[in-house]
């Protein structure tokens, strides 16, 4: 099938730079870029598991209660926390 792209700049860039490098024409690096780009738009769960930080104990809290900060403040970093 022939058909016509117009294609912005950063993906022309792109693509030239890795037909440079794989040594590909450009139709065989469009199809395969194409064929790739589907069959995952077509399987979407098969893309990447999203990262998740790990949670980290931070142990006992320092102060009996959190509700005032400015007294927090002031036993953290001293009258002069302003």
């Amino acid at each position: 099938m022939r058909t016509t792209l117009s294609l912005e700049n950063d993906v022309a860039a792109m693509i030239e730079r890795l037909r440079k490098r794989k040594g590909l024409s450009a139709k065989s690096l469009i199809n395969e870029a194409l064929r790739r780009g589907l069959v995952q738009m077509a399987n979407p769960e098969s893309r990447a598991v999203p990262y998740r930080t790990p949670g980290v104990s931070l142990g006992k809290c320092l102060h009996s209660s959190l509700d005032d900060v400015a007294e927090v403040l002031a036993l953290a970093e001293g009258e002069d926390y302003r």
